[in-house]
């Protein structure tokens, strides 16, 4: 496994966060801890960070980081919904906080936990060892059309019946424990033209068997309100997303509370006295540099939204 972690689109969260000396922040997907260093560096002896992970190899890395870092810190391990729901009921008061979504380096990194179409290894993909499901059971037990409609909801993938009949297939005669083994699976439902645009032909499948083990979307839409609601009036919220299904879950959101009036447009006036809840501080979502992507290949999907929590909003 490697240590080394570059945070995506580290300069843009920094300036639309802008965190203050003495603020609080809530940093609901630690991975790495590259974002997290910056924000703490601004925090200053007076603030706080919290950070969220689910991962065991995420908190060791807090561990690590927490003694040098200039203020308070805190970390809780559990999903982003448990704990945030648990800072809720605690009564903290979020300056800002921010997700990264999906994986973090150092899982994708850390090979035997297949993560990555690159390496062989067992076909895991739990972000937490908690965690019952695995992408072996997901590949193993499935029926087709099970399958089927998990690798084109979750992968947006083209050849989703293709790859779900092959799987089926092939694990009639053989027992899918490897990725490699998955890997060669795809490649041959996918026809040969397609392998060779867009990019690694088993990426969406991969997406979607890590998003089903993680239930990393329902994890999504349940953590948006959780983190508004644990944000103070004024406070600033972003969130970084790598692939279309997250980033409409948060503009989808954002726009929500960032809406005025809700009345039928055939009304002459105002009747339900709506009142926005948010100002965007992204009109369009912001993406990488090309020079970014250069340095770092792996944020060249990356999307950043950004909202602050208006005055007289609701908790």
């Amino acid at each position: 496994m490697t240590r080394t972690h570059i945070p995506v689109l580290a300069g843009e969260l920094i300036d639309l966060l802008d965190p203050h000396p003495g603020e609080t922040a809530v940093d609901c997907t630690f991975g790495g801890g590259g974002h997290a260093r910056l924000i703490a560096d601004r925090l200053g002896p007076a603030g706080t960070l919290i950070g969220i992970d689910r991962d065991p190899v995420a908190e060791e890395r807090f561990s690590e980081m927490a003694a040098e870092l200039p203020c308070h810190t805190r970390f809780i391990r559990a999903d982003f919904v448990s704990a945030l729901e648990q800072l809720g009921a605690e009564g903290v008061e979020a300056d800002l906080a921010y997700l990264d979504l999906g994986m973090s380096s150092m899982q994708v990194d850390t090979w035997e936990r297949g993560f990555s179409y690159a390496y062989d290894a067992p076909l895991d993909m739990r972000m937490g060892p908690e965690q019952e499901l695995t992408a072996r059971q997901i590949v193993g037990e499935w029926d087709e059309r099970r399958l089927a409609r998990l690798l084109r909801e979750y992968g947006e993938e083209r050849y989703a019946n293709r790859i779900a009949r092959a799987i089926v297939r092939t694990r009639a005669r053989e027992e899918l424990e490897s990725t490699q083994q998955l890997v060669e699976v795809i490649k041959g439902a996918v026809p040969v033209p397609a392998q060779f645009a867009g990019g690694h032909p088993a990426r969406r499948a991969f997406q979607a068997l890590r998003i089903a083990v993680n239930d990393e979307l329902c994890q999504l839409d349940a953590a948006l309100p959780a983190v508004w609601r644990v944000l103070r009036a004024g406070g600033r919220f972003a969130a970084i997303s790598f692939h279309s299904l997250e980033d409409r879950r948060v503009k989808r959101f954002l726009a929500g509370k960032a809406r005025g009036c809700i009345c039928p447009p055939e009304l002459p006036v105002c009747v339900c006295g709506h009142d926005p809840e948010a100002e965007l501080l992204t009109r369009r979502a912001l993406a990488p540099t090309a020079g970014e992507i250069e340095a770092n290949p792996r944020s060249k999907s990356a999307h950043l939204r950004a909202a602050r929590k208006l005055e007289d909003a609701p908790r």
